[in-house]
């Protein structure tokens, strides 16, 4: 990363956190964690069919200023460029997502995430995965459960390079698989146009958001709003009209919509997700 032109004190007022802004392990779990909670997944402006953009002063508009979320070619970058203005050694990576995925299906290299080098070795950063995202680095390490502040993950080296997993009600499941070579932003930008624009991309048909609180994981999916606790078990409900969705958005993922914003990111799709049930 080489941008440093980021507001450090916004960013901190945004996820609530007044902690050390020293380069090591324990503020990349601090601030991880609160920017995880704090600045939700969400897909809006895509369908909305608004540009999203990638440069820092476009996110620090978006997810600072406005108080809005993103995906993960957003969050992930704005988190890259908060670390490395810290002074963490900063590597960006992509990775194929594999979760709810069959095994044959070939997936596309289409998830952003961080390595940042410590003292005490290499971590993998993601706070932009949607309803699992991570809540706290982990040692890029495999063969290893390692803890989060949620549920438990792991590193297995894969024929991909390695494989992130979750375990969720006690099972395993695969997230994404990466390799570890860098990636620099015009790799992203031909990933995020794609992922926003492209007309099989999940990001242009489906309404998603997606944010962890304490001990428990709040998902909305099109019409179904989720609330999963950390043994798996969910409560789902059916939410009947764009007015409910936005006061869903509103109440549990911080994001006020405006009457344009549901005009155009939720009223064209809400027959169709209400036909999928």
């Amino acid at each position: 990363m080489t941008e440093h032109a980021i507001d450090l004190d916004a960013y901190f007022s945004r996820i609530g956190y007044d902690g050390p802004r020293t380069p090591t392990l324990d503020t990349l779990k601090a601030i991880h964690y609160a920017h995880a909670l704090s600045i939700p997944f969400e897909n809006l402006d895509v369908l909305a069919k608004r540009p999203i953009n990638l440069d820092l002063a476009s996110l620090q508009k978006k997810l600072i200023a406005d108080k809005r979320g993103g995906y993960c070619f957003e969050v992930n970058a704005l988190f890259a460029a908060v670390l490395d203005a810290l002074g963490f050694d900063v590597t960006t990576l992509i990775g194929r997502v594999r979760w709810m995925a069959p095994e044959e299906a070939d997936t596309a290299r289409l998830h952003m995430l961080i390595r940042a080098d410590l003292p005490e070795g290499p971590y993998i950063a993601d706070v932009g995965f949607g309803g699992l995202t991570m809540t706290g680095p982990i040692r890029f390490e495999t063969g290893i459960e390692q803890q989060t502040p949620h549920e438990p993950r792991r590193l297995l080296t894969h024929d991909d390079g390695f494989e992130l997993q979750a375990r969720i009600a006690g099972d395993w499941t695969p997230i994404y698989r990466f390799t570890p070579e860098p990636h620099r932003r015009s790799d992203y930008e031909v990933a995020n146009w794609y992922t926003s624009t492209h007309p099989t991309s999940i990001f242009v048909q489906f309404l998603m958001a997606g944010r962890p609180q304490e001990g428990k994981w709040l998902s909305l999916f099109n019409r179904d709003f989720k609330i999963r606790g950390l043994d798996g078990k969910a409560e789902t409900r059916k939410l009947e009209s764009v007015d409910e969705i936005a006061e869903v958005l509103d109440t549990y993922f911080g994001i006020q919509l405006s009457e344009e914003d549901k005009a155009l990111a939720l009223a064209p799709y809400f027959e169709q997700w209400r036909a999928m049930g």
